[in-house]
């Protein structure tokens, strides 16, 4: 089966819009999405919302915790570790990939190459990474385009997100998994890379 998840999601406790979570939710279900992932800017505890509401929509819908995080060269989705427990605010990516990574998190460089607050072409230079997010929902195409290309030579799966800061923008870009995805299972499948990103905004196309 496949199951589709937007890994990027924002709420009004990212501090740059006034989304409701649920809202955001609704949204994703009503467009038959599995999965919700929210990636607050860079607090952790600021997704904490999210474990309420997992058993409000438990029979609906995912609702899995992340945070965009910044590094000194740029933003990185992290998942599976509380960052707000390590000393790694602001740290060069190198060493918030070896972190994340010791304690079992996975790190996905987010929109990598739209300019400020993006990695660029550094993300060659990071051993750890287990993607590349290639599916922004608020990138230009022709940036995403890169971020394929570039996962692809670095032989790393691409993920999508919607990067959304509104409940309309949720489920521009998803990631599809080749199967199921559950609170336990979740970490474990971002790093075997079963996955693909999606972009509704356009014809589908496959990178592949």
């Amino acid at each position: 089966m496949k199951f589709r998840v937007d890994l990027h999601v924002h709420s009004k406790y990212s501090g740059d819009t006034d989304c409701e979570p649920e809202e955001a939710i609704l949204r994703a279900i009503g467009l038959n999405l599995q999965g919700i992932a929210f990636t607050e800017h860079y607090s952790y505890a600021a997704s904490e919302y999210a474990e309420g509401l997992r058993e409000k929509f438990q029979d609906s819908i995912l609702i899995l915790r992340g945070v965009e995080f910044s590094t000194a060269e740029g933003h990185c989705l992290i998942f599976g570790v509380d960052t707000d427990t390590l000393a790694i605010k602001y740290a060069p990516a190198g060493d918030v990939v070896r972190i994340v990574n010791e304690r079992g998190g996975v790190v996905i460089p987010s929109h990598p190459y739209r300019g400020g607050n993006s990695l660029g072409d550094r993300i060659h230079d990071l051993n750890g990474i287990s993607a590349v997010e290639g599916y922004n929902g608020c990138n230009m195409h022709a940036f995403n385009v890169r971020a394929i290309e570039a996962a692809n030579i670095m032989n790393l799966p691409f993920t999508g997100g919607s990067d959304a800061h509104s409940p309309r923008e949720v489920g521009a870009c998803f990631t599809e998994f080749n199967g199921e995805v559950t609170y336990d299972n979740f970490i474990g499948v971002l790093k075997r890379g079963a996955y693909r990103g999606v972009d509704t905004r356009k014809v589908s196309k496959w990178i592949f």
